[in-house]
């Protein structure tokens, strides 16, 4: 009888989703090597190959493609009878598998986790930073238990609850001549040098939502993985770039970059936790959302 592990399905599972070995690595909160070998038993134990690697890159074989629903689906029965077991416990213990996106994780984090810590000691927080198509995807799929990011969120199984109105401010160069005297209009010409993140990121749709009646042209020569990378080209003269309130306070720490208001009423994004609607964590995400929501003052320095 082939005996498999529930640490090897969970690896198979984390090596499915990333297609390499480092990031499932961080993703199962192991080592490389400990993983790897894992998969190898794993293979051994079936007498199949299951990932093909090549340098870089890893594929999944005819055969782990027709394994991964299975293993997802006894991942998820296993995750059912924890959250059963827990039940009667006290609230925010445990094991808790939150996502969030790259345009809030960075300025969030640093001031709900040392919450979190002080009030609920035996969480285990396991966080997930990913766009948020991926974090829909895994919520659904059980692998989350909620995810943080902006509406809107085009999926009808989830439970939305907001936490606060992040607005968005616009970033330029210290010394740029367009923008001496702000408030900046919406429909500034000064905004067609307006650069944004790569495809995938909400806060791009946003950008271009926000500054509707221009055309930014320098999106088509720039783009970039993340804001920090973007501020920095703005700093160096390259364009502008739109940044949501939170950030802004590590921005002002970038050298020769410039904060501007837009005109009244500014623009902004609704931030958000989600969760399935059939979730046995809905209450603890619940109480994760007003925990969050208390933190508003000190996660937007503009609003302080």
């Amino acid at each position: 009888m082939i005996r498999l592990t529930v640490r090897q399905m969970q690896y198979f599972d984390a090596l499915a989703q990333t297609l390499h070995f480092g990031r499932a690595a961080e993703l199962a909160g192991v080592t490389q090597p400990a993983l790897s070998a894992q998969i190898a038993e794993l293979e051994e134990r079936l007498g199949c190959r299951l990932f093909e690697r090549g340098g870089k890159s890893v594929r999944m074989t005819e055969e782990a493609q027709v394994l991964l629903p299975r293993i997802e689906t006894i991942l998820a029965d296993i995750r059912e009878v924890e959250t059963i077991a827990r039940r009667g416990r006290l609230s925010m213990e445990g094991r808790f598998r939150l996502g969030i996106i790259p345009t809030i994780a960075p300025y969030l984090l640093p001031h709900v986790l040392p919450e979190l810590k002080s009030r609920f000691p035996a969480l285990q927080l396991e966080l997930r930073e990913a766009v948020t198509a991926s974090l829909i995807e895994e919520t659904a799929a059980g692998r989350l238990d909620g995810f943080i990011a902006a509406l809107p969120l085009d999926f009808p199984g989830l439970v939305k609850e907001e936490l606060f109105q992040d607005r968005f401010f616009l970033a330029v160069a210290e010394n740029d001549p367009g923008f001496i005297a702000p408030p900046v209009a919406p429909d500034s010409p000064a905004l067609e040098r307006l650069m944004l993140l790569e495809e995938g990121h909400c806060l791009r749709e946003q950008a271009l939502a926000v500054c509707g009646n221009v055309k930014p042209v320098a999106m088509a020569s720039y783009g970039a993985t993340s804001l920090t990378t973007l501020l920095q080209m703005v700093a160096h003269g390259l364009g502008v770039t739109l940044i949501p309130e939170m950030a802004t306070g590590p921005a002002s720490a970038v050298r020769d970059l410039k904060i501007v208001p837009f005109m009244e009423p500014m623009p902004s994004r609704t931030v958000c936790l989600a969760w399935r609607r059939n979730s046995q964590r809905h209450e603890e995400c619940v109480e994760l959302a007003k925990i969050v929501r208390g933190l508003r003052e000190v996660v937007l320095p503009q609003a302080a």
